[in-house]
């Protein structure tokens, strides 16, 4: 274990929370979390499984083997530091954009599944504490709020972690979210993923407050800025937030909003073209802090790497994502399934149509009906 005398989370003049600079140094007054030598390797191998995936993913979607696809590159240490902070049925409700905190959770193809436009992948989720995933911006953060109060009235000691963008934040449902969290004293964490551009829109003209983190004093609880790109200062300050949630002092909340500095190295999606809003220099500069290279110097120094192991990591993460890639393809749908999600029951205009696709497939065969014209 790290020799650890304080592990509170250490800002630098600025308020932002870091461990490591740029190099992957500790940087002067700020102390390593209280984890295992194994526990910090994990970390940054799930970090590089989470990139490898995200470039077979992009690469997926451009063959035409899966559907729209969000990049994650750039964020990965938020993901995995934040969620390495909780308990494994601690819930979590993602934006749309958290492939490193399903990793953390356990990836299987199921995951994949939901790219390629199979409700399996939202049932899989939820059997990892994980909420159905959101796409419509921002609301899912009532539903955060909503279950962490519900846990409390109902002696619950898990904690809901909900992750969101910068874009989120000029919604409605943000502030109402926090505003309910600070009233009912949920056991609630924002964890805002900044990464700069609410899709071609950037931060600064998302709001004219100097930090988003500070947003939390009108709601009555703490907000922190966190470096999204220093895996250890992303679990110190989370792992701070969980204990708090669970057991506040009784002049705190249980809230609180983290606010993630980082940056999106790929497009919004691969629907996007970022080219049209940002130049290569501007992506350059924020490489300068990639979490990757960051962590991996950090256990380098620390003998816990070197470049066998690095290799070896690299390999296993090669052969687990063909896994999952070959796990995901070779799933047999079943057409009918297309009907039983849009409701709890079945309305008889829905039965109508599971009908009519039916007697279609029945007279002209699946073939007829996938050929390309």
């Amino acid at each position: 274990m790290t020799d650890v005398t304080d592990e509170r989370p250490t800002a630098a003049d600025d308020g932002l929370v870091q461990v490591l600079d740029a190099e992957g140094r500790v940087r002067d007054g700020a102390t390593v979390p209280d984890l295992s030598d194994e526990e910090l390797v994990e970390m940054y191998a799930q970090m590089r499984l989470a990139r490898h995936l995200d470039e077979r993913a992009v690469s997926l979607q451009r063959q035409g083997r899966l559907g729209t696809y969000p990049p994650l590159a750039g964020q990965e240490a938020a993901q995995i530091g934040s969620t390495h902070a909780l308990r494994d049925d601690d819930w979590i409700l993602d934006q749309y954009r958290e492939h490193g905190a399903v990793v953390v959770r356990g990836i299987e193809p199921e995951y994949l599944l939901y790219w390629k436009g199979h409700e399996v992948g939202n049932a899989w989720l939820a059997s990892r504490s994980i909420f159905p995933l959101n796409i419509s911006i921002a609301s899912h953060l009532p539903h955060a709020t909503g279950m962490a109060w519900a846990a409390r009235l109902q002696g619950d000691d898990r904690v809901v972690c909900c992750h969101f963008g910068d874009g989120a934040t000029s919604e409605g449902d943000f502030h109402e979210a926090l505003n309910f969290a600070g009233v009912f004293d949920a056991p609630a964490i924002f964890f805002c993923n900044n990464n700069q551009y609410a899709i071609s829109v950037p931060r600064e003209r998302q709001t004219a407050s100097a930090t988003i983190a500070e947003k939390a004093d009108a709601y009555g609880f703490a907000g922190v800025r966190v470096d999204g790109m220093d895996p250890l200062a992303v679990y110190q300050v989370t792992t701070a937030a969980v204990e708090k949630a669970r057991d506040p002092n009784e002049d705190e909340l249980r809230p609180t909003l983290i606010e993630a500095e980082m940056y999106r190295y790929g497009a919004h999606t691969t629907a996007d073209d970022p080219t049209k809003y940002r130049d290569d220099a501007e992506v350059e500069r924020w490489k300068d802090r990639d979490p990757i290279p960051r962590m991996e110097a950090f256990l380098r120094e620390r003998d816990l790497l070197d470049d066998e192991r690095v290799d070896a990591i690299g390999e296993r993460n090669r052969e687990r994502v063909a896994d999952l890639i070959a796990g995901a393809e070779a799933y047999e749908p079943d057409v009918d399934e297309w009907f039983e999600h849009a409701y709890d029951e079945a309305t008889p205009r829905v039965r109508e149509q599971q009908r009519y696709l039916r007697d279609l497939r029945d007279r002209h065969g699946e073939d007829a009906l996938l050929r390309d014209e």
